[in-house]
C-alpha cells in the first residue's frame, strides 16, 4: 500500500502544466480504482455516496434491465419471419429463380443480332411475405386449387373448405403486417430511443460520479503523503474535488429520478399490447366466421358418406 502512495505522490509532488496536472489526476484515479477493487482501501477511506443516490442507482439498473429484456425478445417484430422459421428453404429457392430470370433476361437482351437462339425475357417473380400466415394463405390456395382442377372437383368439399381457409389466412395474414408496422413504430422504436437516450445519459452521469469520487480520494490518499511544503495545495485540490462530487452527485439524481418518472415506457408497453389484442381479435373473429362455414362443409361431407354407404 505505501507502494501505491508514493507513487501517486510523486506524480502529484511534480511541477506539472494544466494538462499534465489532469493526467496525473487521471492516473491517480486509476490507482485508487485498483486499490479498492484489491481491498487495499480501507471502507472508511472510500467516500460514501448519499443513500438517496444509491437507491436511485439500484432502480435506474432494473429499470435499465427491464428494457434490456423485454427488448431482446420483441425485437423479433423486426423480422417478419420469426413465426415461420421454415422460409429459409423458400429464399433460398427464391435466390435460385431470381438469378435464373437474371441469366435469361441477360440472355435475351445479349443474343439479339447473334445466330444463337435468343431466349425470351421473363418476368421476375414477385417477392413474397415470409411469415406463418401468409404461407398458410398459399398452402391452402396451392392444395384448393390442385383439388378443384380436377373432374368434378367444383363440388369437392375439401377444395371448398380450403378456399374459405385460404382466404381467412390471407386477411389474418394483412392482419399480422399491421401489427408489426404498429409495433415496430409505437413501441420498438421508442422503447430502444429511451434506452439509448435517457437511461445512457443517467448512465453517463453515475460514470461522472465514480469518476469524480475516485479522483476525491485519490487527492485524499495524496494529501496524506505530501510533503508540507506541498500541502496547502494538494488540500485545495481535496476540496475542489468535493465541490465537484456534490455537483456531480446532484446532477446524476436529477437525471436519474427524470428517468424513472418518465411515463413513456408504460406507453410504449401499452401499444405492444393494444397491436397484439388487435391482431388476435381480428383473427379470431376471421377463423370463428370460417369455421363455421368449414364446419357446414364437415357435417355435409360426413351426412353424404353416411348416406354413400346406407346404399
Amino acid at each position: 500500500m505505501d507502494g501505491w502512495n508514493k507513487l501517486q505522490s510523486s506524480f502529484s509532488n511534480l511541477n506539472l502544466g494544466q494538462s499534465a496536472k489532469g493526467l496525473a489526476k487521471g492516473f491517480n484515479s486509476s490507482v485508487q480504482a485498483t486499490r479498492e477493487r484489491l481491498g487495499q482501501v480501507a471502507p472508511d477511506e472510500i467516500t460514501e455516496l448519499p443513500q438517496e443516490y444509491k437507491d436511485l442507482e439500484t432502480r435506474v439498473d432494473a429499470l435499465r434491465q427491464a428494457h434490456l429484456a423485454l427488448l431482446k425478445v420483441t425485437k423479433a417484430y423486426e423480422n417478419e419471419s420469426y413465426d415461420y422459421p421454415t422460409q429459409i428453404q423458400e429464399s433460398i429457392a427464391e435466390l435460385s429463380t431470381t438469378i435464373g430470370h437474371g441469366i435469361t433476361n441477360f440472355a435475351a437482351s445479349n443474343l439479339k443480332g447473334t445466330n444463337l437462339p435468343a431466349p425470351s425475357p421473363v418476368a421476375p417473380q414477385l417477392a413474397q411475405h415470409k411469415t406463418l400466415p401468409h404461407a398458410l394463405g398459399r398452402a391452402a390456395t396451392n392444395a384448393a386449387a390442385a383439388l378443384q382442377h380436377t373432374p368434378g372437383g367444383n363440388e369437392d368439399k375439401l377444395g371448398k373448405a380450403l378456399t374459405v381457409y385460404a382466404e381467412v389466412f390471407d386477411n389474418i395474414a394483412s392482419a399480422r403486417m399491421q401489427q408489426d408496422d404498429s409495433i415496430q413504430r409505437q413501441y420498438l422504436y421508442p422503447w430502444q430511443t429511451t434506452l439509448s437516450t435517457s437511461i445512457n445519459v443517467a448512465m453517463k452521469a453515475r460514470q461522472a460520479v465514480r469518476v469524480s469520487r475516485l479522483e476525491l480520494d485519490a487527492a485524499k490518499q495524496t494529501l496524506k503523503s505530501t510533503n508540507p511544503a506541498k500541502q496547502e495545495q494538494v488540500r485545495l485540490d481535496v476540496e475542489n474535488a468535493e465541490d465537484d462530487l456534490v455537483q456531480k452527485t446532484e446532477v446524476a439524481i436529477t437525471l436519474m429520478k427524470t428517468v424513472l418518472e418518465n411515463p413513456e415506457p408504460v406507453k410504449n408497453l401499452n401499444e405492444l399490447v393494444k397491436a397484439q389484442l388487435l391482431y388476435h381479435a381480428a383473427a379470431a373473429e376471421a377463423l370463428s366466421s370460417a369455421q363455421g362455414e368449414i364446419e357446414e362443409l364437415s357435417v355435409a361431407a360426413e351426412g353424404e358418406y353416411r348416406k354413400s354407404r346406407d346404399h
